[in-house]
């Protein structure tokens, strides 16, 4: 089995090609369920976040599962292949492992270190597991993801400071207004995003948090965690026009602040209205970027900020990075060794058949013995052939690459004639003519 994994991200797609591939604002559970119903991705996770869309697959048949893929999101989305083909990247075994363990990380985020994408990863096995679309391969390298991404945050300062698309977006509004006290804000989403970026922005002294969602049990629950105050999903474009600073983050597949919103409450004031949509699919029509008195940033705008975060987190990366390199070694000599196993089987079903024949021949010599020591002499002669196969069976599996492997296996293979035992079994005749035609020479 291959580890195999295509997708699209914020440093291979724009942003209007990632809301079309989206998964997160659907039935991811659903999206999986079909995926794993293609004949070579048995074994499928869908990871979807605000910027990427990512399938991982576990086949037999790698070439035959990127068509697959390919098609599963041309049908799934109803989008032509064509669309999306050039902005797609494609990895599979060692690669694969190595771009999830980076994702898991925080090291391939907008924001690097961003903490919230190893649980995005986590619910993204977790659904996919519970669905039972996830075998050996997927559960084995996905936890080993976990353990990476848990190894960069208590070995690094890597998730230290700003490291979050929320705290962006707080740092971007820092640079237009200059200090925030006293500003009024308007969160429109009252999910995990919208949550971090209210606490930002409390932290920064604004004056009003004004929360609004379509469920306002989310709404009221947010606004008692940050001290600010709910309003009905109904009263948005009023609320609207009393904010200094507004941030969307909601789950909407259709933009809900349209230019004609904007345009009505920036006729009735003399500041700007500074408007952070964070949201994939983006929740404000982009033509509001045109008014003049509005301000509109989306996702992609925070590369900027990224790019700060990154030079100031050189040595830091360096570091995690290098526990990627470390772990991903330890993970492919476990996929190595797993090339090894069947001869590994083999080798030991063989030597154990001769010694179960050999005290089938002596049973008559052993009849004699006590149950405990028959018993005894079974319990030595298998611990012997064990400890005669443990030296070679460890080499055979940390061999240091697939080619040596192969090489060593199919040698182990003829030595020990393991392929031909089913070919013996198949013609019991002439298994049987051989010791006669011995007995006369």
């Amino acid at each position: 089995m291959h580890l195999f994994l295509l997708g699209v991200s914020h440093r291979t797609a724009p942003l209007d090609l990632r809301e079309r591939l989206d998964f997160s604002s659907r039935d991811l559970g659903a999206a999986v369920e079909a995926l794993a119903t293609r004949p070579s991705t048995a074994e499928s996770v869908v990871l979807s976040t605000c910027n990427r869309s990512e399938l991982y697959v576990a086949s037999g048949e790698p070439a035959r599962a990127r068509e697959e893929l390919v098609a599963f999101l041309s049908d799934y989305h109803k989008l032509p292949r064509e669309a999306f083909l050039p902005h797609l990247f494609v990895f599979d075994d060692a690669g694969a492992a190595r771009h999830l363990f980076r994702v898991a990380a925080g090291l391939d985020s907008l924001v690097v270190g961003e903490p919230q994408i190893l649980g995005q990863v986590k619910d993204a096995f977790q659904t996919a597991a519970e669905r039972h679309c996830t075998g050996p391969m997927l559960t084995r390298v996905f936890h080993w993801a976990f353990g990476v991404g848990k190894r960069v945050r208590t070995e690094t300062a890597l998730g230290e400071g700003a490291v979050s698309v929320s705290f962006a977006a707080v740092a971007l509004a820092r640079k237009i207004f200059g200090r925030l006290d006293g500003r009024r804000v308007l969160v429109v989403g009252a999910g995990e995003i919208s949550a971090l970026t209210a606490q930002h922005l409390r932290s920064q002294g604004v004056a009003e948090i004004v929360i609004t969602s379509r469920t306002h049990a989310h709404a009221e629950a947010l606004a008692a965690q940050v001290g600010g105050r709910a309003v009905p999903w109904d009263e948005l474009r009023r609320t609207l026009g009393r904010a200094d600073i507004v941030v969307t983050a909601t789950g909407s597949q259709r933009p809900i602040v349209t230019r004609h919103d904007v345009e009505a409450v920036t006729r009735r004031r003399t500041d700007p209205l500074f408007i952070i949509d964070i949201a994939v699919p983006r929740d404000v029509d982009p033509e509001v970027g045109e008014i003049e008195q509005a301000f509109l940033y989306n996702i992609d705008d925070l590369q900027g900020i990224v790019q700060e975060n990154l030079s100031r987190r050189g040595a830091e990366i360096a570091r995690a990075e290098a526990i990627v390199d470390e772990e991903l070694a330890r993970f492919t000599a476990w996929q190595r060794s797993r090339g090894a196993i069947p001869t590994v089987v083999s080798l030991r079903q063989r030597f154990d058949a001769i010694r179960r024949a050999e005290l089938e021949r002596l049973d008559t010599k052993l009849s004699g013995l006590p149950p405990d020591a028959r018993a005894r002499v079974d319990e030595v002669t298998r611990l012997i052939v064990e400890k005669l196969l443990l030296e070679p069976t460890e080499q055979l599996k940390a061999l240091p690459d697939e080619e040596t492997q192969v090489a060593y296996t199919e040698a182990v293979n003829r030595l020990f004639r393991l392929r031909e035992e089913e070919g013996r079994q198949a013609a019991p005749e002439q298994a049987e003519k051989a010791p006669a035609d011995r007995h006369r020479d």
